[in-house]
C-alpha cells in the first residue's frame, strides 16, 4: 500500500520529469507543468488577498472598526473598486487614480528604503576611519580598510560616470563626452561587467545547486519504487 509521502514522491518526480522533458524542446507535457503552476500560484495569491487583507483588514475594519478605521476602510474600498475599472476599457481610466497612488507610494518606499537602509549605511560604513586610532599590529589589517574604501569610492564614481549622458559637439561636428568623464566611464564599465559577471555567477550557482538537488531526487524516488 502506497503511503501519502510515496505518492507525493511520485507526482513530484513526474512533475520534475515533465519539467526536465524542456532540455528536449517545448513541448506540450512542459507547457502542462507551467501553465499549473501559474494557476496554482494565481489562486494561492488570490486566496491570500482575500483571506489576509480583504476580510479582515476592508470587510471586518469596516463593520467593527472605530470611525478612524472605517473611513480609511473605505477608502482602500472604493481605491480597489475604481482599479477593477482596468478590466473595462471604457472605464480605464478610472483605474488611474488607484494605479498612481500605488505607483508613487511604491516609488516612494523603494526610494526612502533605499537611501535610508542601502546608501546611507554603506556610505557611512566606506568613511568609517575608527580603523586609522586601532593599535593592531597587523599591516595587512591597517590598510584593508583603507584599500576596500578606496575601491568602493573608485568603483562608485566610475558608474555614475557611465551613466552620464552629458555632451558637447567638437569642432569636427562630432558628439562626445569630455575625455574625464569618457576615461572614467570605460572604468566604470569593467566594474559594472565585474559585477554583472559575480551576479551571474550566482544566479548559475543557484541554478546548478537546485538541478543537482532535483537530479538526486529522482535518483532517491526511483530507488524507492524500484524497492
Amino acid at each position: 500500500m502506497l503511503t501519502s509521502n510515496l505518492i507525493w514522491a511520485v507526482i513530484g518526480f513526474t512533475l520534475t520529469v515533465l519539467v526536465l522533458s524542456y532540455l528536449a524542446g517545448d513541448n506540450l507535457l512542459f507547457r502542462f507543468v507551467i501553465y499549473a503552476f501559474v494557476g496554482m500560484s494565481a489562486a494561492y495569491v488570490a486566496l491570500i488577498v482575500v483571506t489576509q487583507v480583504l476580510w479582515p483588514q476592508v470587510v471586518i475594519v469596516i463593520i467593527n472598526g472605530s470611525l478612524q478605521n472605517q473611513v480609511v476602510g473605505l477608502v482602500g474600498l472604493v481605491l480597489g473598486i475604481l482599479l477593477c475599472g482596468k478590466l473595462v476599457p471604457r472605464l480605464a481610466k478610472l483605474g488611474n487614480i488607484p494605479m498612481g497612488y500605488l505607483v508613487g507610494v511604491g516609488a516612494a518606499i523603494a526610494i526612502g528604503g533605499g537611501v535610508v537602509g542601502t546608501v546611507i549605511p554603506q556610505v557611512l560604513s566606506s568613511v568609517d576611519i575608527s580603523w586609522l586610532h586601532s593599535n593592531h599590529g597587523d599591516k595587512l589589517f591597517f590598510w584593508s580598510p583603507l584599500l576596500n574604501g578606496i575601491v568602493i569610492l573608485a568603483g562608485t564614481i566610475t558608474t555614475l560616470s557611465y551613466f552620464h549622458y552629458g555632451a558637447k559637439k567638437n569642432k569636427d561636428g562630432k558628439i562626445r563626452r569630455g575625455f574625464i568623464i569618457e576615461a572614467l566611464s570605460w572604468i566604470g564599465k569593467a566594474f559594472i561587467a565585474i559585477t554583472l559577471g559575480a551576479i551571474f555567477a550566482g544566479v548559475f550557482s543557484a541554478s546548478l545547486s537546485a538541478l543537482v538537488e532535483r537530479i538526486s531526487f529522482l535518483i532517491t524516488v526511483l530507488r524507492t519504487l524500484v524497492r
